[in-house]
Order: structure tokens, then C-alpha cells, then sequence
């Protein structure tokens, strides 16, 4: 898929069957391909003590996107 000038590229159907069945390496690669989706959407526009705007990723909001991705790659199913 390319979209302004950006290019993503699906993963390989092996990969997602190794991931789920618990290849460890595999699981690495598949949550490396939604690292970057992963912080964008645990991005927040906060305030600093000098009430400027400041967008931070929201640590505890990605920690549970991750683990709910690797709960849905162990249940998943085709």
C-alpha cells in the first residue's frame, strides 16, 4: 500500500502463522510492524507546567495496545 509517498508493506503469511503457533521470532516481527501504528495512536497532546502544548506518548496506553496485540496474534485464528 503506498500512500503520500509511504510505503507499507504487508506481512508474509508464513510470519503470521509462525506467530501464531509461538515462534518467538516471528511475534518480534509482527509487533515490529505495528510499532510505529502502536505509538501513533498512543500519542497525547499534554500541557507543560508552562501550559504549552507537548504531544507525548502515553506509556501505559501503549504497554496495554502491545499486550492486548500479542493477546490477539496467540488467538487468532484462520
Amino acid at each position: 500500500m503506498t500512500t503520500k509517498n509511504k510505503t507499507w508493506e504487508l506481512l508474509p503469511f508464513a510470519t503470521i502463522q509462525r506467530a501464531m503457533e509461538g515462534d518467538p521470532v516471528a511475534v518480534h516481527k509482527v509487533m515490529d510492524h505495528y510499532e510505529n501504528y502502536i505509538l501513533k495512536l498512543s500519542t497525547r497532546k499534554m500541557k507543560d507546567e508552562f501550559g504549552n502544548d507537548r504531544y507525548c506518548v502515553d506509556e501505559e496506553l501503549r504497554s496495554r495496545l502491545e499486550s492486548k496485540l500479542l493477546e490477539t496474534i496467540v488467538e487468532f485464528k484462520i
